[in-house]
């Protein structure tokens, strides 16, 4: 039995784990790149939007005084598509026929568009008014010269990029992704396809940490299946190192006769230790060959779980997030659950914020029941100090989406 006070604190091995991993390098990727990263620098911009007066409208650049008194009738002096360069001044009197984007010429103060006129070509009917600046989306209008326009420490999704693109940037500044080399331990693993024999089992945590690792922002390289011998452990890690920045394990850090992470690395640089929390309480991290090293359990669900808690803010911090954990939520519990002494427990759970913000658990507590994570949008922190809570307790709920 293990005794609750010789554990930590998830918080504190969050800590640790978050100390390890620093801050990426800046790097100028192409624009299309950058999706998902962070700009590491302010982007000011070298141009003003719109860069020139321009049509909000098909229809007719006109003076606003010549069509005051509708119907009225002007002669079109000159077309003007979306991407002319020069365009001639409009005379009173007249009308320039106009496509939406294109320049509004000098002279002119309003658009009318097409629908309030008989669509003439070398002349045309205006049936109904315009005010002066009607339909013209003026220089400037949206973002001026020298402003900034994303700030530092932004995240990168379609519209910052399609502001950066209409301002004319092919690369940005980021943090580039952080690259982690995620492995998998244990001579019982098989990948798959391939027969199970006796005792085996399909891998799936290198799978399952690879994605997650994707889908937080870094890049990952699955490396698989090292046997439960610690020289293979060593030849196999060992010329890996030095293009990682993160070094992420499952398996081998318990207390077993068997624990190749654990016998391959304590005394090198990472220290093992079990932290106060169910599903996840083996843990370990340090540095090995100067390579960050968090070393996660071996049962799936302890090992996605310990990723969300400790591994994934880690990198977001990394990538230069400034808000690093998933959204939270407070919401009641559809039914009672209870939870280890001195442990922070987080359950597997479904959130309904439509219906009075109720979450129901999912499973059972087992560390082992991996269907219930993947069917699972939550997960329920129970803390430290409760052991029991009735159906409509309240509960923060960490979402597995977002963030």
């Amino acid at each position: 039995m293990v005794d609750v006070s010789e554990l930590i604190r998830v918080a504190d091995h969050r800590a640790r784990v978050a100390a390890l991993v620093g801050v990426m390098p800046v790097v100028e990727p192409p624009l299309a790149d950058c999706l998902g990263l962070v700009l590491a620098r302010d982007l000011v911009a070298p141009i003003a939007l719109p860069p020139f007066d321009n049509s909000a409208m098909d229809g007719y650049a006109v003076r606003a005084a010549d069509v005051a008194a509708v119907p009225v009738t002007l002669p079109v002096a000159q077309d003007i598509p979306a991407g002319r360069a020069h365009v001639s001044p409009l005379e009173p009197g007249t009308a320039h026929r106009i496509m939406t984007g294109a320049p509004v010429p000098a002279g002119a103060d309003a658009v009318v568009q097409v629908e309030w006129t008989d669509a003439g070509t070398s002349a045309v009917r205006v049936d109904r008014a315009v005010a002066a600046g009607q339909n013209v989306r003026r220089a400037a209008d949206d973002v001026a010269p020298g402003s900034v326009v994303l700030a530092a420490g932004a995240g990168l999704g379609p519209a910052q990029l399609g502001l950066a693109a209409a301002l004319g940037f092919g690369a940005l500044p980021v943090r580039r992704r952080p690259r982690v080399l995620v492995l998998s331990t244990g001579s019982e693993l098989v990948g798959p396809g391939a027969p199970l024999e006796p005792g085996q089992i399909y891998e799936s945590n290198g799978v399952m940490l690879a994605a997650a690792v994707r889908e937080a922002g870094g890049e990952a390289e699955l490396l698989r299946f090292v046997p439960d011998d610690v020289g293979r452990f060593h030849e196999a890690v060992g010329p890996r190192l030095g293009s990682f920045d993160l070094l992420l394990t499952s398996g081998g850090v318990s207390a077993g006769a068997y624990e190749v992470v654990k016998d391959a690395l304590s005394g090198r640089g990472v220290e093992f230790t079990r932290v106060a929390m169910q599903p996840g309480g083996p843990q370990g991290a340090g540095r090995y060959r100067g390579v960050a090293v968090a070393t996660l359990p071996g049962n799936p669900v302890s090992a996605q779980v310990s990723f969300e808690v400790f591994v994934r803010p880690a990198l977001r911090a990394a990538m230069g997030f400034a808000r690093v954990a998933r959204p939270t939520a407070v919401a009641r519990l559809s039914s009672p659950i209870g939870s280890p002494a001195g442990r922070t427990q987080f359950r597997r759970g479904a959130y309904d914020p439509v219906s009075g913000r109720v979450v129901t658990p999912v499973g059972g507590p087992g560390s082992h029941l991996l269907s219930a994570l993947a069917v699972s949008d939550c997960l329920i922190e129970v803390p430290e100090d409760v052991t029991e809570l009735a159906g409509g307790a309240e509960v923060t709920v960490h979402m597995l989406h977002g963030g």
